[in-house]
């Protein structure tokens, strides 16, 4: 084989790979990505090693791994901005379209999803296009506009159709369900579920999650006893679950059927199973809504207790998760910040690498960053932690979705006393710290003890019923040549006199 065919069958196999062949095979294309880029960077040829560069970060985020696939996608999108490559800038849009979803900020990925088909050449491959229109549609989705999301899916099942691209036609046609048996369109479901058979009748296969779509719309028809064909080849192992999930969504979608069908038995195996499933996978989300169902099962059967149980500790898991997510989304756009900040400083990622993202105080990084710059100044300069007093029993006794309301809630009332250079930061935890630029000792105790007033007289018990929230917070104000590391040492010293001595007190 000569060079130039062998540069040819690259970029034939390079726009296979972006128009969706073997798309749910992740390590599939994780190899022949990484096998085409060795050879396009070995010939020079660096648009080639960004597009691969692409097929990889659209992966990882499908994975799970926001950060390293969210900064691949940003420099990228650098790059070919500033080296003048459309193609290769759409191709990254609709991976950053993907990163913002998954992060839940729904307008910034709809600015991406707009820009990866706008960017798009007239000469891009039709089955490309189309899987950039289907990104399109769900940013749509996420902001509300289903219309125009369903503007986008027609126009895919058009290029689907001139192309024979059946699988870019199940993707659209398994949304264009789901939106419809989420808005609670019976008639619309049940009609796009069965061109979604029509279509997998062809030859492609459908996959556990759009199984369980179709499923979904039987449930709501109460064709129970179809469901249970349809989910056949999930349950006995021979379909094909890509995302890793499918197959526990399918036992829960079982689940709920064969409960409402007054089958509690097969219900419970269907559930037994989703656990076993949900565990061997870590799928937490998956094994929260396992407890939600369980709970109706539970109720269902009359054993109420249970069920209330049952549906506490959905709550705690459900709350536990979202926790979770939280942290990770502000680990992967500090991953990103960090990756970027040598050459992107902007001042929207700075903010947001700094920002806790419980409470949208200053985080330890910030304070970390800015503490020693401000004693260098050499003015005046106090400093106090404050902590809740027994937190730990709002989080075990109530839940930790309560006790997440109030460390939002103490958020806020620190933000509000915290006007001009004054700055509030959640160290981590239940500990929080104030930078008070400018006040002596007097003066920080005096601004101290209103804040633990404040925090005392806050009506709580909208939050937590008739357990207290009360604060401990020791003050320091920095001495000549004090490190930041010596001021919060300080601090934290009086904090601990603090607590020993009672608690909910200030000690300066």
């Amino acid at each position: 084989m000569t060079a130039d065919v062998a540069v040819r069958d690259d970029r034939a196999l390079l726009v296979e790979l972006e128009g969706g062949r073997w798309i749910d095979e992740f390590a599939e294309i994780r190899l022949r990505a990484a096998e085409l880029r060795v050879r396009a960077a070995q010939a020079g040829d660096e648009e080639a090693v960004r597009r691969c560069d692409m097929l990889v970060a659209d992966v990882l985020l499908r994975e799970g791994h926001l950060g390293p696939g969210g900064h691949s996608a940003h420099q990228t999108q650098e790059w070919a901005e500033k080296h003048g490559r459309p193609y290769v800038e759409a191709r990254a849009h609709r991976v950053l379209a993907n990163f913002y979803r998954l992060l839940g900020d729904f307008p910034e990925a709809l600015v991406h999803g707009v820009q990866g088909v706008a960017k798009l050449p007239p000469e891009a491959a039709p089955a490309v296009r189309g899987r950039h229109l289907i990104m399109l549609a769900c940013t749509l989705d996420d902001i509300g506009s289903f219309d125009e999301g369903e503007s986008r899916y027609r126009e895919v099942l058009r290029i689907a159709a001139e192309i024979g691209d059946d699988g870019l036609a199940l993707r659209a046609l398994n949304n264009m369900t789901f939106n419809a048996y989420e808005a609670g369109d019976e008639p619309a479901a049940s009609v796009l579920a069965a061109r979604m058979r029509e279509v997998a009748a062809r030859g492609r296969a459908l996959t556990a999650k759009e199984l369980d779509t179709i499923a979904r719309v039987e449930l709501m028809s109460g064709r129970y006893t179809t469901l249970e064909a349809t989910l056949a080849g999930v349950l006995d192992g021979t379909v094909l679950d890509a995302d890793g999930d499918g197959a526990a969504e399918c036992l829960l979608t079982l689940a709920e059927a064969r409960r409402l069908s007054d089958r509690p038995a097969a219900a419970q195996v269907a559930l037994d199973r989703a656990v076993e499933v949900c565990e061997r996978s870590g799928l937490a989300r998956a094994r929260a809504q396992v407890r939600r169902e369980q709970a109706a099962l539970f109720a269902a059967a009359g054993r109420y207790k249970d069920a209330y149980e049952e549906q506490l500790r959905y709550q705690d898991s459900l709350s536990t998760l979202q926790s979770t997510q939280r942290e990770a989304r502000a680990r992967a756009m500090q991953a990103i910040f960090e990756a970027n900040e040598a050459r992107q400083a902007t001042e929207q990622f700075r903010e947001m690498a700094h920002r806790d993202a419980l409470t949208g105080l200053y985080n330890r990084r910030y304070v970390d960053e800015q503490l020693p710059k401000i004693l260098a100044r050499g003015d005046t300069l106090s400093v106090a932690i404050l902590d809740l007093d027994h937190f730990k029993q709002i989080n075990d006794t109530l839940s930790h979705a309560t006790g997440d309301a109030v460390l939002q809630q103490l958020g806020r009332l620190l933000q509000d006393r915290t006007t001009g250079p004054a700055v509030a930061a959640r160290l981590g935890g239940e500990e929080f710290l104030l930078i008070l630029p400018g006040l002596d000792a007097p003066a920080a105790a005096l601004h101290c003890e209103h804040v633990r007033r404040v925090i005392h007289d806050f009506p709580w018990a909208t939050i937590t019923g008739v357990l207290p929230v009360t604060s401990s917070v020791g003050v320091t104000t920095a001495a000549g040549g004090t490190t930041a590391r010596a001021l919060l040492a300080a601090a934290d010293h009086n904090l601990y006199v603090a607590k020993r001595t009672g608690r909910d007190r200030v000690v300066a």
